[in-house]
């Protein structure tokens, strides 16, 4: 937990640094990939996910620590070897992993935000789940726990593994030669993210692209079809918590307004976005038929709505970084109810984005919260101990935060109401 928090002290500014060079490459090119909301509604995605994964918010039905325990059929004993088989071992998993979350009605919620977005640049490749609570693949790490991989290994190993995805979210870089027979190249992934239907459900590779060649789901990226990005159900939202469960509570709502009573079962493990006759038809789903042809989900936003969203984005930051920092400082159970701050925030933040109504009470529960841990706690999860006025600057900055955001829902709806009448 605290050991995961430090590297992500230092991998977040470095995401962020990456993103922005994106961005400023993009518009030197003429050719900007990166939409300012959009990138800050998978940021704040990525928070919500590693501020969940920082946490420990997740159980294993069975853990790799008990399978290499009980399972091992011997112990490899090279040092290089050990770090090969579990880097392997890993991918193989997230393949297997990865296709089912794909081709299965209940498995896809898990991980329908990393394809919300209807952009592909590095900012997408934060979009991360927070609805995995509970993991029930360990089993597929069946393999190294054989070899008898140790668990502190595939604990140094995953986040690495996971890091490396995040490269080749961009549509910057073209084909790389040879490296396109081996590994997962961002041209690979362009077709695994696009919604055309000769792309769909491809390229479920993470770091090697031989297992989509070797189990039949390799597609490459073809020169007459440009990809196009997002999901045939698009979400019409930046906020990542509600994107996280938005498939879920259809599933439910379906299940349990079919009159079929078989359908009620089975719609958990059918196939991807089915559903079942009588509910299709008496509820319709809104669904991309021709992705040639669709608006894709924007508000508007002027410079000074940009300059605050940017501003909150970069606070938030600051209070995850300081959450990652001080783990054992704050200590349990106060860093649950600094991560339900962290969650309050974004979801306030980015109903915001969106000009929702209600974003103005979250966002004034968010600071009612932050206001009452100051005045609970005493100073702000322990920051006196760094600078004894904290107290002077937290108090300020909700108020401040709190009228903030009032105003800039109001202006973004007026300008709204005159772009529309325009």
């Amino acid at each position: 937990m605290e050991t995961y928090g430090k590297i992500l002290l230092i991998a977040m500014p470095a995401f962020l640094v990456l993103i922005l060079i994106e961005k400023w490459w993009g518009w030197r090119k003429g050719n900007d990939t990166v939409r300012s909301i959009d990138s800050i509604s998978s940021l704040t995605s990525g928070v919500t996910n590693s501020v969940k994964d920082v946490l420990g918010l997740s159980i294993a039905i069975i853990g790799y620590g008990w399978m290499e325990k009980h399972l091992a059929v011997t112990h490899i004993q090279s040092t290089a070897a050990v770090y090969i088989i579990a880097f392997f071992s890993l991918d193989l998993m997230g393949y297997l992993v990865h296709r089912i979350d794909h081709e299965y009605n209940f498995f896809w919620n898990s991980h329908v935000v990393h394809h919300s977005s209807e952009d592909y640049n590095l900012a997408c490749a934060l979009r991360q789940s927070i609805s995995s609570i509970v993991r029930i693949f360990t089993i597929f790490l069946l393999p190294a726990a054989l070899l008898g991989v140790p668990g502190k290994v595939i604990a140094i190993v995953a986040p690495l593994h996971l890091f490396a995805q995040f490269w080749y979210h961009t549509q910057h870089i073209d084909k790389l030669g040879f490296l396109e027979k081996i590994i997962v190249t961002p041209s690979h992934h362009r077709v695994h993210h696009a919604i055309n239907k000769e792309y769909m459900d491809k390229n479920y590779g993470q770091i090697f692209i031989f297992w989509d060649k070797w189990f039949g789901t390799f597609q490459e990226e073809l020169p007459d079809v440009k990809a196009v990005y997002g999901i045939t159900r698009p979400v019409r939202t930046w906020n990542p918590i509600k994107i996280n469960f938005m498939h879920m509570a259809l599933l439910i709502k379906d299940a349990w307004h079919t009159q079929n009573t078989k359908d009620k079962f089975r719609i958990w493990l059918m196939p991807t976005g089915w559903r079942p006759a009588d509910v299709a038809e008496k509820y319709p789903v809104y669904k991309i038929e021709d992705v040639y042809n669709f608006q894709k989900y924007e508000t508007f936003s002027t410079p000074l709505f940009l300059t605050w969203a940017w501003s909150q984005l970069f606070i938030l930051l600051l209070f995850v970084s300081y959450l990652f920092a001080n783990i054992s400082e704050i200590g349990t159970p106060g860093i649950f109810v600094y991560g339900g701050f962290i969650f309050i925030y974004v979801y306030a933040f980015t109903e915001l984005l969106g000009r929702s109504p209600y974003g103005c009470l979250w966002e004034l529960a968010k600071n009612i919260y932050g206001i009452a841990a100051v005045f609970y706690l005493g100073d702000w999860f322990g920051m006196n101990r760094y600078n004894e006025i904290s107290n002077f600057i937290m108090i300020p900055y909700f108020l401040v935060s709190a009228t903030l955001g009032f105003v800039m829902y109001l202006l973004g709806k007026r300008c709204s109401i005159l772009v529309n009448r325009n």
